[in-house]
């Protein structure tokens, strides 16, 4: 088996302990938000025939942060970018835990081979046997290869093999009860009100989300893949409708989790 490295194992075990222990049983309140578009830079992601997902992800992104700073006060938007630039994945751990935030939320597209694919999926962290959640899992980590020295930076993860995966498997989140309810909650309302197809919450290992010390979750907001997904995407109509989806989405999260305290 591949070196995945004492300090992960390590981790690992000390977040299976931790999860023992219920996010919601504690005194929890939704103050800090941090948005991550995904990619960026010298990484443009996933493509459509015009459009790359490093554009889509930042505009959704911003256009989210605008309607929470807008009509939520007291909550705090942090982006882990602002611009098209390359911010490592580790990197984008370290902003959400640096700043102690509250939820960490992932924008992307999707992209695959079948141009015929299309909807929404919502992630969070977990392990499926599903081959097309792990292909989704693997396309993602992989840009850790674009990190020098990434074989000490992630302690020897490999994005392609599945005996690194184990450490996923290993520590089941404690903020898993909330993440799968923020993920319900985005993908009801892009089926309701955003009137998009919903592919559903799927749970998927992936590096951001395994490294976040809050309820997470990984938005891929349509296929670049399909012809119809990618003009809807590329429009600022549809960026401002997802956008607008996954803010109601986020309001009533704050609600529900701010009323059990």
């Amino acid at each position: 088996m591949r070196n995945i490295g004492l300090k992960s194992l390590l981790l690992a075990t000390t977040l299976l302990n931790f999860s023992g222990t219920s996010i919601d049983s504690v005194d929890f309140r939704v103050n800090t938000v941090v948005i991550d578009p995904g990619h960026g830079g010298h990484d443009p992601g996933t493509r459509g025939k015009k459009t790359l997902e490093k554009d889509v992800a930042l505009k959704i992104s911003l256009k989210l942060g605008e309607y929470i700073e807008k009509n939520i006060p007291g909550v705090k938007v942090i982006y882990t970018r602002k611009g098209d630039q390359y911010v490592a994945l580790d990197e984008r751990a370290i902003i959400a835990n640096k700043n102690k935030a509250d939820l960490f939320i992932c924008i992307h597209a999707n992209a695959v081979t079948n141009s015929k694919a299309y909807g929404t999926e919502t992630y969070v962290m977990g392990i499926s046997k599903d081959d097309k959640n792990f292909d989704v899992a693997k396309r993602e980590n992989s840009v850790i290869l674009r990190d020098e020295n990434y074989e000490q930076r992630y302690e020897g993860f490999d994005p392609s093999s599945p005996e690194s995966y184990i450490l996923f498997s290993l520590a089941q989140s404690a903020y898993q009860e909330s993440s799968l309810l923020f993920a319900s909650l985005v993908e009801k309302e892009f089926k309701t009100n955003t009137k998009r197809y919903s592919r559903g919450v799927r749970q998927a290992g992936f590096w951001v989300l395994w490294r976040t010390a809050m309820p997470s979750v990984l938005v891929e907001t349509g296929f670049l893949t399909y012809p119809e997904e990618e003009k809807f995407l590329s429009s600022k109509s549809g960026q401002d409708s997802i956008a607008l989806g996954i803010y109601r989405a986020f309001k009533e999260y704050k609600t529900q989790i701010e009323s059990i305290n």
